[in-house]
Order: structure tokens, then C-alpha cells, then sequence
């Protein structure tokens, strides 16, 4: 890395995810395999190829918002709060910098896609005049960013990154820059998604993209010969980032560094990576270069491994380009979405949760129903059980619709 460059490190961390509320329980249960997929619960299935969700449970928005902010929010923005909240109040960044040098960089890949089929639905049914006033406000993808500006008085940069799957692993990477190149002192990042609604699970599975088992252990199932597509999942992560040294005067516990961050594309198709893999291999590759990559690092990844038929096997040859094919046998791999199916534009911010979590623990998290290994997916994908490591590097790849790539990497401080 540039020796020029500010350093930039995670203060505090928030998530709103299918297997915990709060990102202590996120991480307990994905080191211990807990499997959050299940029947979908808030709407019949009847109709549809595609059963499984991985839902937030539990989930009271009143926890975090005013009545009034309640019925002015699409669940997007609701579950943002929530885990903005957590990720502020923990890192205690609050009134402890400038408003203009706080920024928030928030991704989601749809948005308020709920609030849409719903004022849709009344304008089929009741016509025009029916439609709620606030149906564009709730929808747009930048409100979750924009209302956690105003909460947080954060007067610096204040915009979404959307860029599909890799949406919240770009907001990261892009809050990562403006403190490192001197624009901020602290972002608050993330991703968010709450798209388990009729018309997004039709689309998805209508694309061949959902798995369409009806066993959660055997729907998820990234790197297994078994896999069939991804299981659709919801929720929020936030993490509050801060320069190292404003940090450190403040004495506030750091989980770890953010020290790269590769974003490329494609350039290739819609839907389809490209087969070759060199837009996920370079995302990868500058990644590394940033977080100056050694050789005797050990090296966790964890993987964007959706569980659909190409990605994951395209993502291993990405793996085996951006290190070798020495050191990508050498290197732990996992999908935590075996466990909370894909988050979408909050699949990047559980996973950097994970990868941080890694590194302070020396503990891998498992892939789960990791029974049946793809001969065409041959790393080590630390099947079905987590294991103890001493890894010194962690990446988080995430792989967008449109050719997106993004790649992240930590390291303890």
C-alpha cells in the first residue's frame, strides 16, 4: 500500500441478519454452522417453484424508529437503521467527529422493491389515486443512506452503492477511499436488502437463479455437486469505519484494518460472469497488492460462492488466478451463504463481519451441506465444520449482475 495513504480500520459493527439480531449472535451462529434457511413465512408459496427463504426473525423496527418513521420506510431502510444503530452506539463515534467529515456509504441492490409491488398492486386494484405519497421516497435506493445521514447528522458524502450482489461489498470498499485519501474521518458502510416478496422470488426463480428444494439443508449449496441455484436471503450489517489514528486517540476498540480493495468488471453479459473469470481474478488481484500480500500469509477467503452451477466454478478459478494454483490449495475458503442464503446488496457486509470475525478469532466458519464436493470445485472449502487458523489475511469476494466485482481484504491491527 501507498505509505501515503491514511489508514483506515472498523470501529464498530451492527447486523440484522437471518441467524442474529445483532452481530455477536451473527457470528456465533456462523462459526457454529447454524443454517437460517427456512420455509417462507410471510406470504403463500403456493403458486411459486421457489419455497425457501433465509428470513430476519424477529425482527420489531419499533426498536430502532419513531411510529411515524415506521409507516414512512420501506423494511430496507428499517433493517439499515437498525444495524446502523448498533454500529454507531458500539463504536461511540458519535459527537466525536466533525458532521463534515462523517460521511455514509450504504449499497442495496434493489431497494424498496416491497413497497413497490404493494403500490403496484393498488394501482391495479384502486387506481391512481390511491397510491401513498411517500411511494417514491420509500423506494429509492439511496433513502437507507439518506435517512441514516440525517439520524447521525453526517454532513460529508452520503449516497448507496448499487451495483447488484456486490453492493454492499462496493459501499465498503468506496467509504474505505474517502477515508483514505483524506475526505472523511469516518463513514458509516453497509449493505441492506429486504427483497422476500412475491415478485422478486418469481423473477429470480422464472431466471433459473433459486434453488428450488424444499430441504433448507439441501437448497444452499455452494461448492457441492448438488447445487442448483441460491436461496434468496434479507437483512442489514453496518460497520462504522474510521482513520487509525483518530481512532487510536480516542482508545476505542478496533476489530481489524481494512487494507484493500479491487473493483472491476466484467465487460461481458447481463447475468453471466465472464468465463474466463478476469474480472473477479483482478478484483482479487489488486486487493492483494494493496493489502501487500506476502507469501507466508495465511489467507482466508471468504468466498461469494452463491451456490448456482457457474459461479461456483468460475469463482475457483478466480481464486486460483489472483493466487496461484499453489497458494489457492493452501489458501481456507467458505461460503457463509450456505448458512444465510444471499443477502444480495447486504451479502458483502455480513461477509466482511465474517472475515473480520476470522481474523479476531483465528476461527474459519464452515460451509455448510458441503457433502457432495464438485470435482470442478477443488479448494478447500472447510466443509460442514469451522477450524482454527492463524490467518494473517482475509478477502471477501462479492460477484454482481452487470459484470460487478468486488474484493475486500482485512487484516488484525
Amino acid at each position: 500500500m501507498n505509505e501515503n495513504y491514511r489508514r483506515v480500520v472498523v470501529t464498530g459493527l451492527g447486523a440484522i441478519t437471518p441467524v442474529g439480531n445483532n452481530a455477536k449472535d451473527t457470528w456465533e451462529s456462523l462459526k457454529n454452522g447454524k443454517n437460517g434457511i427456512a420455509p417462507v413465512s410471510t406470504f403463500s408459496t403456493d403458486n411459486l417453484k421457489a419455497k425457501l427463504a433465509a428470513q430476519v426473525k424477529d425482527f420489531d423496527p419499533a426498536e430502532y424508529l419513531e411510529v411515524n418513521e415506521i409507516l414512512r420506510t420501506d423494511r430496507y431502510t428499517q433493517l439499515a437503521l437498525g444495524a446502523a444503530e448498533q454500529a454507531v452506539n458500539e463504536s461511540g463515534i458519535k459527537g466525536n467527529v466533525d458532521p463534515d467529515r462523517i460521511g455514509v456509504i450504504f449499497g442495496t441492490g434493489i431497494g424498496g422493491i416491497s413497497t413497490f409491488e404493494k403500490e403496484h398492486s393498488k394501482l391495479l386494484e384502486r387506481g391512481p389515486r390511491r397510491i401513498s405519497p411517500l411511494f417514491v421516497p420509500m423506494m429509492i435506493s439511496n433513502m437507507a443512506a439518506g435517512m441514516i445521514a440525517i439520524k447521525y447528522d453526517c454532513r460529508g458524502s452520503a449516497m448507496p452503492a448499487v451495483t447488484a450482489c456486490a453492493s454492499g461489498s462496493n459501499a465498503i470498499g468506496e467509504a474505505m477511499r474517502l477515508i483514505r485519501h483524506g475526505y472523511s474521518d469516518a463513514v458509516i458502510t453497509g449493505g441492506t436488502e429486504a427483497a422476500i416478496c412475491v415478485s422478486s422470488l418469481a423473477g429470480f426463480v422464472n431466471m433459473q437463479a433459486l434453488s428450488t428444494s424444499e430441504d433448507p439443508n439441501a437448497a444452499s449449496l455452494p461448492f457441492d455437486r448438488r447445487r442448483g441455484g441460491f436461496v434468496i436471503g434479507e437483512g442489514a450489517v453496518s460497520l462504522v469505519l474510521e482513520e487509525y489514528e483518530h481512532a487510536k486517540k480516542r482508545g476505542v476498540p478496533i476489530y481489524g484494518e481494512i487494507c484493500g480493495y479491487g473493483s472491476t468488471c466484467d465487460a461481458y453479459h447481463i447475468t453471466a460472469p465472464h468465463p474466463e473469470a478476469r474480472g473477479g481474478s483482478k478484483a482479487m488481484m489488486i486487493a492483494l497488492a494493496e493489502a501487500d500480500h506476502k507469501e507466508n500469509d495465511v489467507v482466508y477467503i471468504n468466498a461469494h460462492g452463491t451456490g448456482t452451477p457457474m459461479n461456483d466454478v468460475l469463482e475457483t478459478l478466480a481464486i486460483k488466478l489472483a493466487l496461484g494454483e499453489e497458494k489457492a490449495r493452501e489458501a481456507l475458503i467458505s461460503s457463509t451463504k450456505s448458512m444465510t442464503g444471499h443477502m444480495l446488496g447486504a451479502a458483502g457486509a455480513v461477509e466482511a463481519l465474517a472475515c473480520l470475525m476470522a481474523l479476531k478469532e483465528n476461527i474459519i466458519p464452515p460451509t455448510i451441506n458441503l457433502n457432495e464436493p464438485d470435482e470442478k470445485c477443488d479448494l478447500n472449502y472447510v466443509p460442514n465444520k469451522a477450524v482454527n487458523a492463524d490467518i494473517t489475511l482475509a478477502l471477501s469476494n462479492s460477484l454482481g449482475f452487470g459484470g460487478h466485482n468486488a474484493c475486500l481484504a482485512f487484516r488484525k491491527v
